[in-house]
C-alpha cells in the first residue's frame, strides 16, 4: 500500500490560501470533495473536524495531517497541499504549518488508515523531503516527489 496509490494530481494543491487552521482544513476538504469515493461530503467534513477537536493534527516540523474515519467514503481518500504562507495550526511543537496531508478512511478499514498515517508521518519526518516539497510549484512535481521518496524509503 503506497500513499501514491491514493494521491493524484487532482487532489494536490501547491498554493493553499487558508490563513488559519479551520480555513486550511476547509480548503483541503474542498480539494478532495470531488472524489468519487466520497458518498456524503458533510459527514466526511464532520469526521475530520471532530477528530481535530480531540487533538490538533499539527504534528510538528511544519506538517499537519487532518484525518478522520467515516462510512461516508467507499475507500480511502487523500489529498496534499502546501500553504502559501505559514499557518498557526496549534501544532504540537507550536510551530506554524505549511505542509498538509488530508486522509479520510472507512470505519472498517482501520488497519489501512493507520498504515497510511504511519507512512505519511515517516515521509514527513525527513527534513530534506519536507524542504524539497516547499520548493515545488505544480501538482505533478509534488506527486513525483512523493513517488520518488516512497521508492527510497519503502523498498
Amino acid at each position: 500500500m503506497k500513499i501514491t496509490d491514493y494521491l493524484s494530481t487532482e487532489f494536490v494543491h501547491a498554493s493553499v490560501k487558508g490563513k488559519n487552521k479551520n480555513d486550511v482544513i476547509e480548503e483541503m476538504l474542498n480539494l478532495i470533495s470531488v472524489s468519487e469515493n466520497i458518498l456524503d461530503f458533510e459527514k466526511v467534513r464532520l469526521a475530520v473536524f471532530e477528530r481535530e477537536q480531540i487533538m490538533s493534527t499539527g504534528v510538528g516540523n511544519g506538517f499537519a495531517i487532518p484525518h478522520g474515519k467515516s462510512d461516508a467514503v467507499s475507500d480511502i481518500v487523500a489529498g496534499f497541499g502546501i500553504t502559501e504562507r505559514p499557518v498557526d495550526y496549534d501544532a504540537l511543537d507550536d510551530k506554524p504549518v505549511r505542509l498538509v496531508f488530508i486522509l479520510v478512511g472507512k470505519e472498517n478499514m482501520v488497519g489501512s488508515h493507520i498504515k497510511l498515517l504511519s507512512r505519511v508521518s515517516r515521509l514527513m519526518n525527513n527534513e530534506s523531503f519536507r524542504n524539497k516539497l516547499l520548493t515545488l510549484t505544480t501538482p505533478e512535481e509534488i506527486l513525483n516527489a512523493f513517488r520518488e521518496e516512497e521508492s527510497i524509503q519503502f523498498v
